[in-house]
């Protein structure tokens, strides 16, 4: 870890955090959820919301891909994906469902360009983000394809998602 300068888990734990917070609604694959946590660590991210059905830590199939991630990274568990974007938004975040929907963005077209902090909410596998969750979301992003099929694996498109936005904030946000 030294050697690829990575820091240990206290000093992690004091870093300053990307304002990006991940909301997994209703997710199936607790090998997804590992991987979000996986991510959610390499870019530093402020927490995770695990919601529904989505598994939680100490499942064996999270702690198959989070790799200790699951002790590094800030999480909680909300019943109702509902509440915890009505919590963010009440603490000042922008809610972004990463969903195929009427008016989404396409994320090259995106630009965070302000200092509000923002969370990304990603769905289910087989129903996407829920309706309900959908109706209170300041806005969407979708990733562009151009294969035959509709969607991306979640911890693919998350992985993508996260990147670019972690990007602009990193790199091109005015400091």
């Amino acid at each position: 870890m030294e050697e690829l300068g990575r820091v240990d888990l206290a000093a992690f734990k004091d870093q300053q955090k990307t304002p990006l917070v991940l909301i997994l609604d209703n997710v199936r694959s607790a090998l997804n959820v590992g991987s979000s946590f996986r991510t959610a660590d390499a870019f530093a991210l402020e927490k995770i919301y695990l919601c529904g059905i989505t598994a939680r830590p100490p499942h064996r199939e999270i702690l198959k891909t989070a790799l200790g991630a699951t002790e590094s990274v800030e999480w909680e568990y909300k019943e109702n994906p509902a509440d915890a974007v009505r919590d963010l938004q009440t603490a000042g975040f922008r809610i972004l469902a990463v969903e195929q929907t009427e008016g989404s963005t396409s994320l090259e077209q995106f630009a965070w360009t302000d200092e509000q902090p923002i969370a990304l909410v990603f769905g289910n596998e087989v129903q996407g983000v829920s309706e309900e969750v959908l109706d209170q979301v300041d806005g969407a992003l979708e990733v562009p394809q151009f294969g035959t099929k509709h969607s991306l694996n979640i911890s693919v498109c998350l992985g993508l998602v996260v990147w670019e936005l972690f990007r602009q904030w990193k790199y091109d946000h005015p400091k």
